[in-house]
Parts: C-alpha cells; sequence; structure tokens
C-alpha cells in the first residue's frame, strides 16, 4: 500500500543561514524512520521538505551545507500540514528579514500546526503568533525571548510545550522529543514507540520534564561570570540530607546565614527560592532511583524527605509531568 502525495502529510522545515543542523536532522530523521516503519503498513504518512526563502545551500552553524528547495517551489499549491522552524545563531538575522517573517505568519491561517525547534522559537515570536501564549527554548535563550517578547509566556522549564496548534521546545535534541510527540498525536503511541526504538532514544520525554537536571542548574545558575557558586557546599549537602529537615531555617543555619538574609541572597544568586531548589535536588534523587533500583515507590518517597506518597506524586508532576510509576516504566 503506497501513500500518494495528496494523502501524505507535508511538514516543511524553514532553514536560514546559520541554523542548528541538528534542529532541522533531527525532525527530519524522525519523520523520515516514521515513514520507513509505517510504508509497510499504510504507506510513508509525510512528505518532508526542508525549505529556504531563496532555495539552493545554506549554511548551517556547524559548517555543513543543506540543499534546501525554495518555498515556492516545494510547496506551491500543497497544504502545508506542519512547519517547523529550527534554531540556530542565525535565526536572529533571519527574523530581521521581512519577507520570511511574513510567510511565516501567512502560514499560521492555513498549517494545521506549527512549532519551533530551540531558538527558532524567536522567529515565530517575530510573527506575533506566540503573543499571549505558553512557549519554551533553549534555557540559556528563555530571558531573552521573554525580555524581547514580554506578551509571551515564557516557561524555562520544559522540553517541549504545546499550546493549541503552536509547539515550541527546547534546544538541539528536543527536536526530536518534540517530533515524537508530533508523530504520537498523528499515528498514535505504538507508532511512535517503534519510532523512538529505531532512533535508540526513550519515549517521550514528557514535554514537562526539566530541560536538565537540578544538579546543573545549581552549577550553572553559578552566577557571576567565572566567581564560584558560593552555595555549591550547601547543594551537595542538601543531596546528602534529603529525607532530613530541609527548610529554609535549616539552610540558613547551614549556610551561616539568618533565615532572611539566605532566603534573599539564594534567590539574588540562584534565581530560584530554596525550596523550589530543594523539591527539584529531591526528585532527581528520585529518578535515580526509580531508574535504578525496584525500590517501592512508597519507600522512594521516604529515602528522598517526602513525608507521603501522595506528597512525591504532586512534586513529581510539577517537575517531570508524569508520574513516578510511568516513569519508571519508561526508563
Amino acid at each position: 500500500m503506497r501513500a500518494s502525495r495528496a494523502t501524505q502529510r507535508l511538514v516543511v522545515l524553514l532553514a536560514f543561514e546559520g541554523v542548528q543542523l541538528l534542529d532541522v536532522a533531527g525532525p527530519v530523521q524522525t519523520f523520515a524512520s516514521t515513514n520507513e516503519i509505517a510504508k509497510a503498513a499504510r504507506g510513508a504518512p509525510y512528505r518532508v521538505v526542508v525549505v529556504s526563502r531563496r532555495g539552493g545551500p545554506v549554511c548551517t552553524s556547524a559548517g555543513l551545507p543543506l540543499l534546501t528547495r525554495s518555498i515556492a517551489g516545494a510547496i506551491g499549491k500543497a497544504r502545508l500540514d506542519t512547519l517547523i522552524i529550527p534554531g540556530g545563531p542565525g535565526v536572529h538575522d533571519a527574523l530581521k528579514d521581512a519577507r520570511t517573517v511574513a510567510w511565516v505568519r501567512r502560514q499560521f491561517s492555513s498549517a494545521r500546526r506549527i512549532a519551533s525547534v530551540c531558538t527558532g522559537a524567536f522567529l515565530l515570536a517575530e510573527t506575533g503568533v506566540l503573543a499571549g501564549r505558553r512557549a519554551t527554548t533553549h534555557w540559556k535563550s528563555c530571558a531573552r525571548l521573554q525580555q524581547g517578547y514580554p506578551d509571551i509566556r515564557v516557561d524555562p522549564d520544559p522540553i517541549y510545550v504545546r499550546d493549541d496548534r503552536i509547539w515550541t521546545s527546547a534546544g538541539i535534541t528536543a527536536g526530536i522529543d518534540l517530533s515524537l510527540a508530533l508523530v504520537q498525536e498523528d499515528l498514535g503511541r505504538k507508532v511512535a514507540m517503534q519510532v523512538a526504538r529505531h532512533l535508540v532514544v526513550f519515549l517521550n520525554r514528557p514535554g514537562g520534564q526539566s530541560q536538565f537536571s537540578a544538579s546543573l542548574e545549581a552549577q550553572a545558575a553559578a552566577a557571576d561570570g567565572n566567581a564560584p557558586n558560593q552555595f555549591a557546599p550547601l547543594h551537595g549537602w542538601i543531596a546528602e540530607h534529603l529525607a532530613g529537615d530541609l527548610r529554609v531555617e535549616r539552610l540558613a543555619e547551614q549556610a551561616g546565614m539568618s533565615a532572611r538574609t539566605f532566603a534573599r541572597v539564594y534567590a539574588a544568586k540562584m534565581g530560584s527560592t530554596p525550596a523550589r531548589m530543594v523539591e527539584k535536588i529531591r526528585i532527581e534523587a528520585v529518578r535515580r532511583i526509580l531508574e535504578e533500583t525496584d525500590v517501592p515507590i512508597k519507600c522512594v518517597a521516604g529515602l528522598c524527605g517526602f513525608s507521603q506518597e501522595e506528597r512525591l506524586r504532586r512534586a513529581f508532576a510539577r517537575q517531570v509531568g508524569t508520574t513516578p510509576a510511568e516513569y519508571r516504566r519508561r526508563f
């Protein structure tokens, strides 16, 4: 059974000079692998095209050129199903191109859905379609996106965010997670699982899962230029005392400060409240135990400082976007 071009979903990726190679290659390979897996049963469900405004070679930020088709020549009168805007250092020049921005804006009224990978969110933001919506991008660029487009509700944590017909995702490899989610929406979980196995990736990291670990966040929030993170010893102590009293007063005592001073300085330096960081470090420990052991979830809760299993479930849902049991099954 072969799908005709008329029945295939047209997936278009918009490339530009300085595009991030993996932002393009990850989604392209995900849909290509889906075609390989699904074509025997139903025909290849997708037609995937990489375009640029003028067509021809486009140099990626990695230095490897992509051969693209022109927008007009590649699409013609075909109905665009899914438009994906990749990111990369060249996106800030691309969004200054009025014709490119206008073309993306027009697709919003006709395409079934529009998605961005990494800093591709900036090009979407420039069109105005993200106004009033929740969105994400690479964690390094979230503050810049929020400052440049204050009418967007920028969430720096999730791997990807869906707001109606618009999907935005975090950096680089998150484009694969996003694409798997799009495949799952179209063809169901079974097919998406097969694609994930073919790509040798997990299906699929929940969109609400944090972009990076609590330990890395605590280290990177570091702070002032190359200055050492003054709270690094405290974070190590927290990780060693997860089941203990980790209220602000106890943390302040450990840091050698008054509770009021500690809370103020910590928030200023780390960009997070102490309580939120404690929860993140605890949940990271929970994830590690779920991945590596078969310890009952009720016991995991106690080991990691959650007095009740239900409190663990609520915190896990906030941080990871799924349940502990489902996370263990996946990972």
